[in-house]
């Protein structure tokens, strides 16, 4: 659970994490991978969203999936990509987001990926959620937390052993 102090002053940056969905490049699963390379190459991502005609999130297709398709033992050919579709090859057992209040399972996601899905209830597809917006809401962490909090040090509590063993200094002396 993300400490309340933590969540609070990350909840007062005026900055919102979610890039909508009309800013965010995506493919729809019925595209041959040809039209998907392109679309890569273009926008310079290494893996986008798959949607159907109805703006639904199927997955997630990506450049090394579509290579791993051109290379022969020939050499490399795109002609394999006219004939498939995305959906034959997307990934999608795809962690997805709803509520973008869920600041700890967002982190956690965004660990290992380099950007989380967000979707309504019904899966359409809402925007996606970056490791660079949330660093950039870290950042404002970092630099205002202390406009809101004043943080103290937590005492180490010792165990029972340490305690026992420990060295006390008083008024009269060293105790051991």
């Amino acid at each position: 659970m993300i400490d309340k102090p933590i969540e609070t002053v990350m909840r007062e940056s005026n900055r919102d994490i979610l890039i909508p969905a009309d800013l965010v490049a995506t493919v729809n699963q019925d595209n041959n991978l040809q039209h998907v390379f392109m679309v890569l190459t273009k926008v310079k991502y290494a893996k986008i969203p798959v949607l159907d005609n109805d703006n639904h999130f199927k997955g997630l297709v990506s450049l090394p999936m579509i290579t791993e398709l051109m290379m022969q033992d020939t050499g490399i050919t795109s002609r394999p990509l006219e004939a498939i579709k995305v959906k034959q090859i997307m990934q999608k057992d795809v962690p997805t987001i709803y509520e973008r209040d869920n600041l700890e399972a967002i982190l956690r996601y965004l660990v290992d990926e380099n950007f989380l899905v967000f979707v309504d209830a019904d899966t359409h597809f809402k925007g996606i959620i970056t490791r660079r917006e949330l660093f950039k809401e870290i950042n404002y962490l970092a630099h205002n937390f202390n406009k809101r909090y004043i943080a103290l040090p937590v005492y180490n509590h010792k165990s029972k052993s340490e305690t026992k063993n420990a060295k006390v200094h008083g008024s009269k002396g060293m105790i051991n």
